[in-house]
């Protein structure tokens, strides 16, 4: 038996839920109306009622994913101000440099010790800063697009167009960093497949601790008082090199297929 950390609360997972619905929601609506030329996208919009209904949807899940960062920055705020707790975990630092550094080198097999990660790796501060930079763009971009008319009295037409620009393409970035970076880090990547449940109960085990956050357990963090779990019972597909070589044929044929198919320069 072992101790039961509690990694996440209940409103980091109700933002981290609205955050992620809202998201393949937008980007499930936004890639037919960037490329709506495309065979593809005439069937899915057509597929979503239409391409009035899914402006309407894909405008309705940006209010979604706009509650969730109010949601988010009014708890970090409510957490300074009223709690008086306050976390610098996520700030980024000098070690996480070398954290990376150590990290790849591992991965390279030119060490056997692997990076030692605190509460939050840089991996995961990376999906973090990105995500608030992401929404940031996207948010002031799509307000601009949604109401033309009231921000045509404020700003110019050049400025309205970069808002476009802006908005396509930071959606382009987002949605590769979110399928490809985080998706394999929480859920495709052998250490963790099918996927990290934190997401879903918050909790880590004793033995993930270790395994992720060694220097955030050497601290001492007290566990979840009066529950227990059994060893982790390790995925089979941990470390798996057939699931390795899989992954590996796979990423590198979507790298191939984007830029292929979504960037100006392709490959021809």
């Amino acid at each position: 038996m072992g101790s039961v950390y509690q990694r996440w609360n209940i409103h980091h997972r109700l933002q981290h839920i609205l955050l992620f619905t809202s998201f393949i929601v937008l980007a499930l609506t936004g890639l037919p109306l960037k490329y709506a030329a495309k065979t593809w996208a005439v069937k899915l919009c057509a597929l979503l009622g239409g391409f009035t209904t899914m402006l309407t949807i894909h405008k309705a899940a940006a209010v979604v994913m706009i509650i969730a960062a109010v949601y988010h920055l009014g708890y970090l705020v409510f957490s300074l101000v009223v709690v008086k707790q306050s976390s610098k975990a996520m700030i980024p630092t000098w070690k996480d440099v070398t954290d990376l550094l150590d990290h790849m080198a591992y991965c390279l097999g030119m060490t056997k010790r692997d990076a030692q990660f605190d509460r939050y790796s840089y991996k995961e501060k990376f999906d973090y800063w990105a995500v608030f930079w992401g929404i940031a763009i996207m948010v002031g971009s799509g307000l601009i697009l949604w109401f033309p008319q009231a921000s045509a009295q404020y700003v110019s037409r050049t400025f309205i167009n970069c808002a476009q620009v802006a908005h396509s393409d930071e959606a382009m970035l987002a949605i590769m960093a979110i399928f490809v970076w985080h998706f394999y880090n929480a859920h495709f990547s052998p250490m963790v497949f099918p996927m990290n449940k934190v997401w879903l109960d918050g909790k880590f085990s004793r033995q993930e601790m270790e395994e992720f956050h060694p220097l955030e357990l050497r601290l001492e963090t007290p566990p979840v008082i009066g529950v227990q779990s059994a060893a982790i019972e390790r995925s089979k597909f941990r470390r798996n090199p057939v699931l390795i070589a899989i992954q590996m044929v796979v990423y590198a044929a979507v790298l191939i297929w984007f830029l292929y198919g979504y960037l100006p320069l392709g490959l021809m």
